[in-house]
């Protein structure tokens, strides 16, 4: 039996974020350059949004491009920026068929040009769409985010349109770049790593955390259902006890 024919409908997470990890093992292990691996993650990449797509799940958050993955080797980054670009023209047309709205978050000013208006154009044109909001998280820092919603704040103070005692949770959360979406309930990792990687630190609070051994580009959506599964087993108690919860 498929862990898709096992799953609760009713008890779906409505955000998954993933950590897309391995791509440079497991060009390695085929004898390749890195390179050949963020290629094949796109096929991951493709047949994960599709399957979360068909079960209805409301949003996908990808960690597509760290802050700190610019300090890889130049060709590496460059390679990585020309894939973003021809993947965007490439799927387009499937985000549309598929209702698919397309996001993004992060530092995106540090994209090269080219591909910062083609990203624009790719979100313009899917905007209208109600289904699910994959949102790659583009040269992202938790913490830089943290940092910048921070600052955001202190200027509304300093300008006097704000008073400290005014600032809560809700009000920080809203000044996040994740501002108006749910926190994930799920958090998938790749690869067999067990780090969080500077990545939705505090939209993660109370997700729950799946890692697996599987490199990203062999993940496909019958792993993101067995992790969904998983999900669905756990008991949520967000400080509570198992007698509250129940």
């Amino acid at each position: 039996m498929s862990y898709k024919d096992q799953i609760d409908l009713q008890k779906l997470p409505r955000h998954i974020a993933v950590i897309m990890d391995g791509n440079g093992r497991w060009a390695k292990g085929k004898g390749k350059l890195r390179v050949f691996g963020h290629h094949n993650g796109v096929l991951s990449v493709r047949d994960v949004v599709e399957g979360a797509g068909e079960l209805g799940i409301e949003y996908l958050t990808l960690y597509t491009f760290s802050a700190e993955n610019w300090s890889r080797p130049k060709f590496e980054v460059i390679a990585i920026m020309e894939l973003l670009i021809s993947t965007l023209n490439k799927e387009i047309a499937k985000l549309m068929n598929n209702n698919v709205r397309l996001n993004a978050i992060g530092d995106l000013n540090m994209l090269p040009d080219k591909c910062h208006k083609e990203l624009n154009n790719a979100i313009s044109k899917t905007a209208a769409n109600t289904g699910l909001v994959l949102t790659l998280a583009l040269s992202y820092s938790s913490r830089g985010e943290i940092v910048q919603a921070a600052k955001k704040l202190a200027a509304k103070v300093q300008s006097g349109e704000l008073q400290p005692a005014d600032i809560d949770e809700k009000m920080f959360e809203d000044n996040l770049y994740t501002g108006g979406m749910p926190n994930p309930e799920l958090l998938i990792r790749t690869s067999g790593e067990y780090r969080i990687s500077n990545y939705l630190l505090w939209q993660i609070a109370y997700a729950e955390l799946y890692f697996t051994a599987k490199l990203w580009p062999d993940f496909r959506r019958e792993d993101l259902y067995e992790a969904i599964l998983d999900y669905q087993k756990r008991e949520r108690r967000f400080g509570m006890t198992s007698e509250q919860v129940n």
